[in-house]
């Protein structure tokens, strides 16, 4: 192992705890993308320190995953559940426990990789005092988000000034498509260094079971035209879509029709209000007698659902990479996505998968259909999809890629300065 890679690296997640239950509310692609590459570095020999903001007073304070990777909470603000757009005030504070957990660990960080444009800001006032390089992923662009959102949160000016600031100061920016590098070029700023290295998925953990083994565990009969949708319920996700569509359908007659809605956390909470919105419009549409919805998926059963789906539909109305997708591929089943960001880089169309314009009801049905109603088509399409994944989006290749990106930064002098830092 190179020696370089011995170094200890901070990965910044402020909002996204990589050791938190996936599924739980706000825990969604950036915790498995922390939580994955943060182990998959430290197989290739890093020490690697995780910070997440501590939402619950019961959670450990330090978590240890796996030999050079642990979990470090640190406390700023309430030790409860904040959204993340009320989140900002309290990041100064953990910018002032981050650096005590240094100094009381005795900690020296070679570089840090910061997540969102929450830990982006705390990268930014880090490096005025650490002086080490930063290597930021957005995860999400305010400048793409709020074009699609009809009330911008009072956050949006800070948000989209700390975001032009990281992308013209880090040392790289990591775009996780060439779709989300170009939305950077034409909405956030020309200045700045960006490099391509795509999200991940565990190739083992998805694919190892077939459709009939999982169909099998999970009791659905072998007959059944399942359609999948799993993620959290948020409107942006476009799960309204996805349940029209079905609606729409063709195949709407067809007493083997089957659609799963999973995900979600906990009633009260904002994706609970989004799921009663949704039930509400699967009891309008009469579909609750073919439309179920399992709730939170855990690790041990997701690869089954994948599995055993005809087709995962993927209908946000934006996204910069789309974990949801690379694991439906892998698992040998196709995708139906929207047509836009990252979906545009990871399902390639009419070989992976089908893509459709957003909260397109129609054009979604359409091709839903045409996979439902082809299954040899839809064998072909399973099969192109998990060999696109194990070419292009294993963990352990987004983690080869991430660590010779630090190896030529940490043998660079950090030269540039802060461009538009935003001020707490």
């Amino acid at each position: 192992m190179v020696a370089q890679n011995q170094q200890r690296i901070a990965l910044i997640s402020v909002h996204g705890d990589p050791a938190i239950e996936i599924g739980k509310e706000e825990a969604g692609g950036q915790n498995v993308y922390v939580r994955q590459v943060g182990e998959a570095l430290a197989k290739q020999g890093w020490q690697v320190d995780m910070f997440t903001r501590k939402a619950n007073a019961a959670d450990a304070t330090i978590v240890e995953h796996s030999p050079g990777c642990r979990t470090i909470r640190l406390t700023a603000g309430p030790e409860a559940f904040v959204p993340r757009q009320e989140i900002f005030e309290y990041c100064s504070t953990f910018v002032e426990e981050f650096l005590k957990f240094q100094r009381k660990e005795g900690r020296q960080y070679a570089l840090i990789h910061t997540n969102y444009w929450l830990s982006a800001w705390v990268g930014m006032e880090l490096k005025k005092v650490l002086n080490i390089p930063q290597v930021h992923v957005y995860h999400s662009l305010g400048a793409v988000k709020y074009k699609s959102i009809s009330t911008i949160p009072l956050i949006a000016t800070t948000r989209l000034n700390t975001e032009k600031a990281v992308l013209e100061s880090a040392e790289r920016i990591v775009a996780t498509s060439p779709q989300e590098k170009q939305h950077m070029r034409e909405l956030v700023s020309a200045k700045g260094s960006i490099d391509i290295i795509p999200c991940g998925t565990d190739i083992h953990r998805f694919g190892a079971i077939s459709r009939e083994a999982a169909r099998a565990q999970l009791g659905i009969a072998p007959d059944r035209r399942l359609v999948f949708y799993v993620g959290r319920f948020d409107p942006r996700k476009g799960i309204e879509t996805v349940v029209r569509a079905v609606g729409q359908s063709q195949l709407r007659g067809d007493a083997n029709l089957q659609l799963i809605i999973g995900g979600g956390s906990r009633p009260g909470a904002a994706d609970g209000i989004e799921r009663d919105r949704i039930e509400g419009i699967v009891d309008e549409l009469g579909m609750r007698d073919f439309t179920t919805f399992p709730g939170r998926l855990g690790d041990e059963v997701l690869p089954m659902y994948y599995a055993a789906a005809d087709v995962c539909v993927v209908p946000s109305h934006y996204e910069p990479f789309g974990l949801v997708a690379i694991e439906a591929m892998a698992s040998g089943t196709p995708v139906v996505a929207s047509d836009v960001g990252g979906l545009q880089f990871t399902v390639v169309p009419e070989e992976t998968g089908l893509l459709a314009p957003p909260q397109d009801e129609a054009a979604f049905a359409q091709a839903i259909d045409r996979i439902l109603m082809n299954s040899e088509w839809r064998s072909q399409l399973g099969k192109a999809a998990r060999k696109r994944v194990e070419d292009k989006f294993s963990w352990a290749g987004v983690a080869s890629q991430l660590s010779h990106l630090y190896q030529q930064l940490l043998v660079e002098k950090p030269t540039k300065t802060l461009v538009n830092q935003v001020s707490a």
